[in-house]
């Protein structure tokens, strides 16, 4: 999308948010309607949820907490370091960011961070290296007050092996980022971390309080037929409510995936009551990050829908 359209959609935003402000010039009436019951968690919205217009630079990063609280309504961002991967480092950029969220009364709560190594290598060497790479990213999350940084488990081999591996990664990068206050968590995310039963161990070896999960509703796909994992068909699919339950011991935020709705509105693929009712069991009380992946709507339209989702379904928790 040229400059234009970019400052034509960032001006949608603002109008919308105008057009608000003035209806409550009406008088109290206006939103006479009872208020919504307070939800047993918090809503926060993943960057991922709009990457196809990340990806296409439709809008930066530093668009992303302004689209969050004045398009959705949404207080609390996660952000993906794929679409800022070169900024880690640029303190001008990053000083931007945390302006930006401020203000717009913006949250900054968590990076989910890929593509800086295999924190489970069976090879010492590459596996200090990728806990190195993290760093950085760290750093970045303390600067912008974020409370967590979400990472990968992979490592490639015997799954016992690959365990001690992980372990051992998650370990030296928990260390690291508990001297800075942060948390970090993994997410089943393919592969072995999939393996809900194989993760939960990873954390009980693991064994400290700033490590721990990040339950995804959608990625519990353990093997898949093609050459690329995230585009072959998936032959082995790991049960997603018994996963999450496996995990939510050790859940320091949730994420909720959608890809289709039906007519009334609930997500095709997994039923939320009931994972709500296994989250909610669990004693969990924190973030519920928006992460909506389909195909069939907009992302903005998807966006909306689990949110008005999740308010729902959780209205009946609450």
């Amino acid at each position: 999308m040229s400059t234009n359209n970019r400052r034509k959609f960032l001006q949608q935003i603002g109008g919308m948010a105008a057009g608000v402000a003035g209806m409550s010039l009406l008088g109290s009436n206006a939103f006479a309607a009872e208020a919504p019951k307070k939800l047993f968690f918090d809503i926060s919205l993943a960057q991922w949820s709009l990457h196809k217009t990340f990806f296409s630079k439709e809008l930066d990063t530093l668009d992303f907490p302004e689209v969050a609280k004045k398009k959705f309504g949404i207080s609390t961002v996660e952000y993906v370091n794929q679409f800022f991967k070169d900024k880690a480092n640029d303190k001008g950029y990053l000083k931007e960011l945390l302006k930006r969220s401020k203000d717009n009364g913006v949250k900054n709560h968590l990076i989910m961070i890929d593509e800086e190594g295999a924190l489970g290598d069976l090879d010492k060497q590459k596996r200090v290296q990728a806990v190195e790479n993290h760093y950085k990213w760290v750093d970045a999350a303390k600067f912008l007050g974020c409370a967590t940084v979400r990472v990968n488990a992979f490592g490639t081999g015997e799954p016992s092996a690959v365990k001690q591996a992980a372990a051992d990664g998650l370990s030296r990068l928990g260390e690291y980022a508990g001297r800075e206050g942060i948390n970090v968590i993994v997410e089943n995310h393919g592969g072995l971390t999939s393996d809900a039963s194989w993760l939960a161990a990873v954390m009980r070896e693991v064994n400290r309080k700033n490590v721990g999960t990040l339950p995804d509703f959608g990625n519990f796909c353990i093997a898949r037929a093609g050459e690329n994992f995230w585009e072959g068909e998936c032959i082995n699919e790991y049960d997603r409510y018994k996963g999450t339950k496996e995990l939510m011991p050790f859940a320091k935020g949730v994420s909720a995936k959608t890809f289709d709705f039906d007519a009334q509105g609930n997500c095709v693929e997994t039923d939320y009551t009931k994972m709500m009712r296994i989250i909610n069991d669990s004693g969990f009380r924190g973030y519920m990050g928006i992460e909506y992946e389909g195909s069939s709507l907009s992302e903005e339209e998807g966006i909306r829908k689990t949110k008005a989702l999740l308010e729902r379904i959780g209205a009946n928790f609450s």
